[in-house]
């Protein structure tokens, strides 16, 4: 019987800057369907390696596949064709437009490729059922609070209808009741598409992650589950301190 290949897939991943080594060797590998996260201190190279996933980098040497076909090098705009989605820490959306309207935007643009302006209808229904924006779709995104401008921006994203979604830092500058509230929005996502989420905050890593990846140095040092990466003493040393409980 064959063996499966993960939906995203990474190899000897190196990027150099110069002197500077700031990807070493990355051999990452994600499943169809899962949710993984990405910690590490500052300068542990997760950005970087973020970055030559979406093409904002090439790397120096080493392969990325993505259901087997060599992504490495791409343009951002060639990755999302693929089925890659992808949202920044800064909300990219339209602030003078509604709700609808800007996950409009990103459904009609998907549905052109089907040339169904119908399905890009249902998609958006869809999208604001997902994200809980329903009750607030007339709303002018501008005039939102920060949270829920970060929900529209993932609503934008799911409206492409990628088949894995990447995620930098998603509930930076949230109230608590907002990261909750995106905690669940994860999860419910996650029941029909793959995600990657570098965060920082690790009370928002225990209420979605099953899986993480842990980078230092420019690699990775462990990838366990959620409960193992926290009691590890090293990950603590380098990265989430005593006042972390496990």
């Amino acid at each position: 019987m064959a063996e499966i290949a993960p939906l995203l897939e990474t190899r000897n991943l190196t990027m150099r800057f110069g002197g500077v080594v700031a990807n070493d060797d990355v051999n990452f590998a994600l499943e169809e369907m899962e949710l993984r996260c990405l910690i590490g201190p500052n300068g542990a190279g997760k950005s970087t390696f973020f970055k030559m996933l979406t093409g904002q980098l090439t790397p120096t040497q080493g392969t990325i596949r993505f259901r087997t076909h060599p992504i490495a090098g791409n343009l951002p705009h060639q990755i999302a064709r693929l089925g890659i989605g992808i949202k920044t820490q800064i909300p990219n959306v339209f602030n003078g437009l509604s709700v609808r309207e800007n996950v409009w935007l990103a459904a009609a643009r998907a549905a052109r490729r089907e040339a169904s302006a119908k399905r890009a209808a249902a998609i958006v229904d869809e999208v604001l059922e997902r994200i809980r924006l329903g009750g607030l779709a007339e709303a002018i995104v501008g005039q939102l609070s920060h949270g829920q401008r970060q929900w529209v921006e993932i609503g934008t994203v799911l409206a492409a209808e990628p088949e894995l979604i990447l995620l930098d830092e998603p509930a930076a500058g949230m109230t608590d009741e907002e990261t909750a509230r995106t905690a669940e929005i994860i999860r419910e996502i996650n029941r029909t598409r793959a995600l990657i989420v570098v965060e920082h905050d690790m009370e928002f890593i225990k209420m979605i992650a099953k899986k993480v990846t842990v980078f230092h140095q420019g690699r990775i040092m462990m990838e366990d589950t959620v409960e193992a990466v926290l009691a590890d003493s090293r990950v603590r040393d380098v990265y989430l301190g005593k006042k972390v409980a496990a």
